[in-house]
């Protein structure tokens, strides 16, 4: 069995965060591996790659603000608004004022720190349920929208157009591929084996038990050679293509958000106050400072998202993002995010939304229609959370199971008990400070 073990542990294993996104993991190749057979090759293709992460960088850029607004306990149904709302004011500043594109950005993020601000304070401070609040938001950023455009197509500069439609240059000799792309996949590996590294070395200084250096060395492996496959894939597109630079900006934005809700202060707040709010200030949590600040962060990338999108369209409408907020909050709960707050991770939420862009493409290569592209969307995500519910009452294997803390028989299955630890391990309704 200790064997046994040890080979789950290449996948994660244990109370680690890779073992939670194991089965949504899993479903995500599942996922992939059928299309890629059913479109006889072409979902794993150069081109194909490159126009998902085009595609869809900004949905999952909403995902990873929406994922900490859930884990607080909120929802947030304005982001595809805001995000309309912010670019048609970033399009009309440099088509009517000559705004430099740089400061456009600027001017983007300052106009969804704004909103966010003016959200965060209904919510955190005047106490209006977020749900009230951000649907106001939906009609009023919507409206505006319209307003400001006039229902016309707002067209952005050709500089502009870099963060949402632009590729990693070429330099270095002609190899056949994009060096840039190879260079940065041949990094990520070395970031991982590092990172392998270093977890076995904090294991062993704090004396805890290490899995054998076999399962290390496997993990490495085995997740290098995706991420080098990966690079490859990119790198090897026709001739001005390469790694999308809205890609980039995802990835960026991954491990700052994952470090910043894994490993600060702020972030085990923010689980904290999902999990018991009232425990949480009770321990010295500022509540509403949390609450204000993931409501503020959502619009802040809901602003960036919206400018992604217009860059990659050239022009800002009237109709730009309707329906983002339901994949947004559809990749957060894929990927593991409870329903009732205080669970969930970035990178599950990130796998969570692959998990649609790639059901949505493949559909697409296979000629399904935009109509029945959403029945199958919507009647997949249903059955595969009711199924994966069942099997939890019963017992069996769940992936939302794997996402759920494990609950000890007895009287503390009924009262919260406040206790420390990673927002992995920690029990729904625990408060997890780090003062």
């Amino acid at each position: 069995m200790s064997g046994f073990s040890d080979v789950k542990k290449i996948f994660g294993g244990g109370t680690t965060s890779t073992a939670r996104q194991a089965g949504i993991l899993l479903s995500l190749v599942a996922i992939v591996l059928v299309f890629q057979f059913w479109t006889n090759g072409l979902t794993l293709t150069p081109g194909n790659l490159i126009a998902v992460v085009n595609q869809y960088s900004y949905i999952l850029i909403l995902a990873i603000g929406m994922v900490m607004v859930i884990i607080a306990g909120h929802i947030d149904l304005s982001v595809g608004s805001v995000a309309a709302f912010t670019g048609i004011i970033v399009a009309k500043a440099m088509a009517d004022f000559d705004l430099p594109w740089p400061l456009a950005i600027v001017l983007g993020l300052v106009v969804g720190a704004l909103i966010g601000a003016w959200q965060g304070f209904w919510v955190a401070y005047v106490g209006v349920p977020a749900f009230i609040v951000t649907l106001a938001g939906m009609l009023i950023f919507r409206g505006g929208n319209q307003y400001i455009g006039a229902a016309t197509a707002v067209p952005v500069p050709e500089g502009f157009t870099v963060i949402g439609a632009g590729y990693l240059p070429e330099i270095g000799p002609d190899t056949g591929y994009n060096n840039l792309t190879l260079i940065l996949g041949f990094l990520a590996v070395v970031a991982i084996a590092w990172r392998e590294w270093r977890s076995r070395r904090t294991q062993a200084e704090m004396g805890s038990e290490m899995v054998p250096v076999w399962v290390s060395i496997a993990r490495v492996v085995i997740i290098g050679a995706v991420v080098l496959y990966a690079a490859f894939l990119f790198a090897g597109g026709r001739v001005g293509t390469s790694f999308p630079v809205s890609g980039l900006i995802l990835v960026a934005l991954v491990v700052a958000y994952s470090f910043l809700t894994r490993n600060t202060i702020i972030g085990r707040h923010i689980y904290a106050v999902g999990g018991n709010s009232h425990a949480a200030e009770l321990s010295g949590v500022k509540s509403k400072r949390v609450n204000f600040f993931v409501m503020m962060n959502m619009s802040i990338l809901a602003g960036l998202a919206g400018m992604i999108f217009i860059a990659r369209a050239g022009a800002s409408g009237g109709q730009d993002g309707n329906g983002w907020e339901l994949d947004a909050i559809a990749a957060a709960f894929i990927g593991g995010t409870a329903v009732a707050g205080g669970v969930g991770t970035v990178i599950g939420a990130i796998i969570g939304g692959l998990v649609m862009a790639f059901l949505n493409n493949g559909l697409q290569l296979v000629g399904a229609g935009a109509d029945l592209v959403q029945i199958v969307k919507g009647l997949v995500l249903l059955l595969a959370v009711a199924i994966d519910v069942y099997n939890r009452s019963q017992g069996r294997f769940s992936i939302i199971g794997i996402f759920r803390p494990k609950r000890r028989n007895g009287p503390s299955d009924q009262t919260p008990t406040p206790t420390t630890g990673t927002p992995d391990t920690a029990k729904p309704g625990a408060v997890t400070v780090n003062n």
